[in-house]
């Protein structure tokens, strides 16, 4: 059955890209956070709130009410994960926790199973508006749970105490296990704490971030931690919303002991600021002006006056998957339309210099639109039997693609071709566009 709902259309698009980064999901993979988004907006669609309660209603108070027991009078895997999500330390409201129980359900493969026992509990399930709520929707369920059976085939290798922020959001830092010895030499607890870690950190928002490292201390020496990461954990024992001195504590009663750090770093996957933690490090920046977070990663090398920095491809825009690009523009290039003339226009549109913008390219079933992301003004829309073509650039990096519409002048002479031409920030993902617009209408012309 075909999904109903516009967010059913967008979860089914979503599952097929991530099926399609391979085999195994893990917390690396680009459509994971949309996915779990999308997740989260359908268990959220047409939940109601108490007429007398301070307290907001959520999709985890939902599944807390659920029954715990399975028919055979045993522990059921819902009331184990309920039980995990209760005891994370790491998570401080309903959405956090609801957001790990999610990514607990994914990784065990029980998602389904946890909505069809919610599903079979009426006085829970009426808290859903039977008008707009999608598990009350006969014509939506259906289509939603087969999804879910979608999802619980798939292989979720996802880090699950990677939670401190949850509560905050679906994007999750990077998040590495530092070990270390005990070393003699460090003696007192003081002296063990400064000279391991630094003589400097900082509480902040229930967060410990390390300000600065002693030069020649064994951490700036193996490069285990950088000015502005967060000390997560200390042998297991969660830091998260953690006092002044209490990573000082910790270290006293393992003094001697082998180190286990958890470390969330400043930097996401792409080298630029993890988002969450960017007014976090503005506050640092703020108080201590010196405060060095290190120099930027290497640049990649430069393919032309449009090279856009890298950034997240893909957001979740309006209940529906888009990507982010940039735009380089458009140029006249005659009556001639077909894939032959693409590695002469492209060159076209690049020698204009026209400076690039950044846009959202929605790529619905029977058209194309494409908005400026800064002032939310539509660029263009077309409709796939317009596009006579698509390719992608060959040179240098397969990163620029284009393809040529009818352009229709405000003359009385025969229409000629204009060729608009977009970069996206890989390879793969500029071969998957140009694939998409293809065979959104089985007549237009691609190559790769």
């Amino acid at each position: 059955m075909a999904p109903k709902d516009a967010l059913l259309g967008t979860l089914k698009v979503c599952i097929m890209n991530l099926q399609s980064d391979g085999n195994v999901v893990t917390d690396s993979s680009a459509h994971l956070p949309s996915c779990c988004e999308l997740l989260e907006f359908i268990l959220r669609k047409g939940l109601q709130q108490p007429v007398l309660s301070l307290v907001h209603r959520d999709y985890w108070h939902c599944f807390e009410l659920l029954p715990q027991y399975d028919s055979c009078g045993s522990f059921s895997a819902l009331a184990l994960a309920l039980d995990q999500s209760r005891g994370c330390k790491k998570l401080l409201g309903p959405q956090g926790r609801g957001r790990y129980l999610l990514r607990l359900a994914l990784s065990r493969r029980g998602l389904g199973r946890f909505v069809t026992h919610l599903l079979h509990t009426p006085r829970v399930l009426e808290w859903y508006s039977s008008s707009c709520s999608i598990l009350r929707n006969e014509e939506s369920v259906e289509p939603f749970m087969s999804l879910l059976l979608v999802l619980s085939q798939m292989d979720f290798q996802l880090e699950i105490e990677n939670c401190s922020f949850l509560d905050e959001s679906w994007l999750l830092p990077v998040c590495e296990i530092y070990e270390t010895v005990p070393c003699r030499e460090l003696g007192m607890v003081l002296r063990y704490s400064s000279v391991f870690l630094a003589p400097s950190l900082r509480y902040l928002r229930g967060r410990v971030f390390v300000l600065e490292l002693l030069p020649g201390s064994q951490a700036q020496v193996d490069r285990a931690l950088c000015p502005g990461d967060i000390i997560d954990e200390i042998n297991g024992v969660s830091l998260r919303n953690s006092k002044n001195g209490q990573a000082g504590v910790v270290l006293s009663r393992l003094k001697g002991l082998p180190l286990s750090l958890r470390v969330l770093r400043w930097r996401a996957r792409d080298g630029s600021s993890y988002r969450p933690l960017i007014k976090l490090l503005r506050e640092l920046r703020t108080e201590n002006p010196t405060l060095d977070l290190g120099l930027a990663p290497s640049a990649p090398p430069q393919a032309g006056p449009h090279r856009p920095p890298a950034s997240s491809t893909l957001c979740l825009r309006d209940g529906r998957i888009v990507y982010v690009l940039q735009y380089l523009g458009k140029a006249n290039i005659g009556m001639c339309g077909g894939k032959e003339v693409l590695q002469q226009a492209i060159p076209q549109v690049l020698q204009r210099n026209l400076p690039s913008k950044e846009v959202y390219l929605d790529l619905k079933e029977t058209h194309l639109i494409c908005t400026e992301k800064s002032s939310n003004t539509e660029l263009f829309q077309h409709h796939y039997p317009e596009i006579s073509c698509v390719g992608r650039f060959g040179k240098p990096d397969y990163t620029i693609f284009a393809f040529c519409v009818a352009d229709s002048p405000e003359t009385h002479l025969a229409p000629g071709f204009c060729c608009v031409a977009l970069r996206t920030n890989l390879p793969a993902e500029c071969e998957e566009l140009v694939c998409r617009i293809a065979t959104g209408f089985k007549h237009t012309e691609w190559f790769v």
